[in-house]
């Protein structure tokens, strides 16, 4: 189950003898994310196929079956829609650092959920990352999106340190951690199939360990 559908649920707070205030208000906010998901999918598999810059809002809105401005009430700017993937990652690396067990500092609950995540990656997925690192504006503007993954970890970081925002120490870390993720996704692309989980956690394990070294000291 991916992280998108894993919001498609009942608003139980509130609901009517009948139910049916929270059936309409669960099949509205279902009805919504299969939009945004088939928006998204359309997009990313248009830019997989025929570029970036070469594909319009409108060949993503037809092939999606919703009119072009359908597309604004979810998507700022097609480069929302290119990065629509890794804003849904961010989100639930938010909710996994936020909801792991007592004892589970941030380390490990990183390096849990890249390896149980490590399945969801599809071919598209690496696909896209091609067509993105290909374009240097592109890469550049993913680098910024990334960045925001990066103050995620250095506050949950400095929870676990119990230090406040302007100890630098949570933030190297943050920066060693992306920098380190970052080389590993070129490493990637150069494979002929997608890693195993078992491939990911032997990858990244030792750059959790050394960044876990390096707070230690």
């Amino acid at each position: 189950m991916t992280a998108a559908s894993a919001n498609f649920r009942f608003v139980q707070k509130g609901a009517r003898l009948d139910g049916m205030s929270d059936q309409a208000t669960g099949l509205r906010e279902r009805k919504k994310q299969a939009t945004r998901e088939a928006l998204a999918r359309a997009g990313l598999e248009l830019f997989c196929r025929q570029g970036y810059d070469e594909t319009t809002l409108a060949e993503i809105a037809d092939a999606a079956g919703v009119s072009t401005r359908t597309i604004f009430a979810y998507f700022p700017s097609k480069e929302d829609i290119l990065f629509a993937t890794l804003d849904v990652m961010r989100d639930a690396l938010v909710r996994a650092l936020a909801d792991r067990p007592a004892g589970t500092d941030a380390l490990a609950a990183l390096r849990d959920f890249i390896v149980s995540s490590a399945h969801e990656k599809t071919e598209l997925d690496r696909s896209l990352g091609r067509v993105i690192a290909a374009d240097q504006t592109l890469a550049s503007h993913k680098r910024a999106r990334i960045a925001e993954l990066q103050e995620v970890l250095a506050s949950a970081i400095a929870d676990d340190l119990g230090v406040g925002p302007d100890d630098l120490r949570p933030h190297v870390a943050a920066a060693s951690l992306t920098a380190a993720f970052e080389v590993l996704e070129r490493q990637e692309r150069g494979f002929s199939s997608a890693p195993t989980s078992e491939e990911i956690a032997a990858a990244i394990d030792p750059i959790i360990s050394f960044v876990r070294a390096g707070l230690a000291a």
